[in-house]
């Protein structure tokens, strides 16, 4: 399989599949910059050679055709900023003026096509004539330009033309992941292969449904599962504890015994909260109270865990040397009920500078390391949630397959 560390550029067009999915707000300014910051290495690996770039990539999901909101013209500003260059930017990804700019590209320099998904046939594709319209669509893109190279991990779960039936029009020596993806794949097979004990994963987020293919396939690897936020009243009620207004998915009860049935015939340590924060509604100003997470109250929820919790926790990850966390311990975007995602935050922190590897994953996990200044004390911050989770499943990625075979 063909590197891009040792693939020489010089005088090829690159077409690469980038990751822009980024927020942007009112006025149409990026307003975190993380995805467009991942692809520059290759970027400017490509254009140091002597090559140029053809990038594409999805913003949001536009229903019905383009919509201004979604247009990738609004990143060309910080993404010619972190480049060093003005990128060019076509206003259709096929059509004449996509493929008159990409054949003038000269050496060095960097061009945008406008947001793959205005057109339908990169949407996932369910019958055959979609299927060849997707195919058709690849192939329009595959014309542009010399070389594949797909840097978006983001999407490398999804079977999209431009993720993975595009490579199929490229040579084998003349398509490759970009540093990105390598990246990407090193840190979680770092995780899931090269395990250093003892390992723990912190699963968080709402839905015991959302997390439970890759709680299942952790079981096997794992020495301590935590588990916080939502979910963990699944668990709760399951064991006949009372939870009040709490978040539950009724028709899961059975699932979350089986979780813990499970977890203690491998030897896992399952770690469930034992106190948590309680409001009487769904906002910062809400009244709270402390109780034992046994014990909600009607009339209440549970947002975050309490500090005997916190205590338990952190004590579990820096004991930790393999770390992997995704998804919250509570709701943290409002600042009263932040208190436990910060906490599992800076233990994870603490572990990784005494020597533990940390991966971070997930929209939220991501989002809160962010948020409180710590992405640069954990080993690896992922920029794929989704395809983070499939890969750690155990499922086949199809934008990985495409390059890999």
């Amino acid at each position: 399989m063909q590197t891009i560390d040792n693939y020489n550029f010089k005088g090829k067009r690159a077409i690469v599949r980038v990751d822009f999915n980024v927020p942007l707000d009112e006025n149409f300014n990026v307003t975190d910059d993380n995805r467009i910051r991942g692809a520059l290495p290759t970027i400017k690996k490509i254009i140091g050679d002597g090559g140029s770039a053809i990038l594409m990539s999805h913003l949001g999901r536009p229903k019905s055709g383009p919509e201004e909101k979604f247009s990738l013209k609004h990143v060309i500003p910080t993404l010619s900023d972190h480049i060093g260059t003005d990128v060019q930017f076509a206003d259709d990804c096929i059509g004449a003026q996509a493929e008159d700019k990409s054949a003038a590209l000269q050496a060095g320099e960097v061009l945008l096509l406008e947001n793959l998904r205005f057109y339908s046939a990169e949407n996932k594709v369910k019958t055959p004539e979609e299927q060849e319209a997707t195919r058709e669509f690849a192939k329009k893109l595959s014309t542009y330009a010399d070389v594949y190279v797909n840097d978006a991990f983001g999407t490398a779960h999804r079977a999209h033309a431009s993720t993975a039936v595009i490579a199929d029009y490229f040579e084998e020596d003349d398509r490759m992941f970009g540093f990105l993806i390598n990246k990407e794949l090193d840190a979680m097979d770092k995780v899931l292969r090269q395990t250093e004990k003892p390992f723990t994963a912190i699963m968080g987020g709402a839905k015991v449904s959302d997390k439970i293919e890759v709680i299942e396939n952790l079981l096997d690897k794992v020495d301590n599962l935590v588990i916080a936020g939502g979910m963990t009243y699944t668990f709760i009620k399951a064991k006949g504890g009372k939870i009040g207004n709490s978040i539950c998915e009724e028709d899961k009860l059975d699932l979350a015994l089986e979780v813990v049935k499970k977890a203690e015939a491998r030897g896992v340590e399952l770690v469930l909260p034992v106190d948590q924060v309680l409001a009487d509604d769904f906002n910062n100003d809400a009244n709270t109270e402390t109780a034992s997470i046994m014990d909600g109250k009607e009339g209440f929820m549970g947002l975050d865990i309490g500090d005997q919790t916190i205590e338990r926790f952190s004590e579990v990850i820096m004991n930790s040397k393999t770390i992997l966390w995704n998804g919250p311990a509570g709701v943290f975007e409002m600042s009263n009920f932040q208190k436990g995602t910060v906490s599992i935050a800076k233990a994870i922190a603490a572990s990784t500078s005494k020597g533990a590897y940390s991966l971070v994953g997930g929209g939220d996990s991501v989002a809160a390391v962010n948020k409180f200044g710590l992405a640069d004390q954990v080993s690896y911050v992922s920029t794929g949630g989704g395809a983070m989770l499939e890969y750690i499943e155990g499922k086949e990625l199809p934008g990985i397959k495409a390059i890999r075979g």
